[in-house]
């Protein structure tokens, strides 16, 4: 039982300072360590919660194979195996590549509320998910800005 409370106890501790079990070198950092990092442009998207414009983005009319990895982290979040034509000008995926490496949040900006698609380890803006997708393939539409990812071609 001591063991369990000190382990308890310990958990609360790392929690405190961002630090995540299995995960001592969180990728969590401040804005300012952001903006050194990313471009301007994902900086915005990222950090700021921004959104680009349809049809003027780098991946909404991509049809190469590959995968999607965060501009961030590079971790790989999406592929092109999973993506469709949603008709709204942004890059639409049926589905993450590995549902842990996000975390869908609630977002009540602009005077609506929709379930917005987070990077788990950074916590950072990627887009939003939607269940107007293809129900053929699980009806989901995540819709993500092309600034918060970057292409790697198969």
């Amino acid at each position: 039982m001591k063991k369990l409370m000190t382990l308890i106890a310990a958990i609360c501790v790392m929690t405190a300072f961002g630090i995540q079990p299995g995960n001592a070198q969180s990728k969590k950092k401040s804005a300012a360590e952001w903006k050194k990092i990313l471009t301007p442009n994902q900086y915005e998207i990222m950090v700021e919660k921004g959104t680009e414009a349809p049809y003027h983005n780098a991946y909404w009319d991509n049809h190469e194979k590959g995968v999607y990895v965060s501009a961030a982290t590079g971790e790989v979040l999406f592929t092109s195996d999973d993506k469709f034509d949603s008709h709204t000008g942004w890059p639409s995926f049926v589905k993450p590549v590995d549902p842990s490496k996000i975390q869908v949040v609630q977002d009540n900006s602009l005077g609506m509320t929709r379930d917005e698609v987070v990077e788990k380890s950074t916590g950072l803006h990627l887009g939003h998910v939607f269940d107007d997708g293809p129900a053929d393939r699980g009806g989901k539409r995540y819709c993500m800005n092309s600034g918060a990812l970057k292409f790697i071609k198969k």
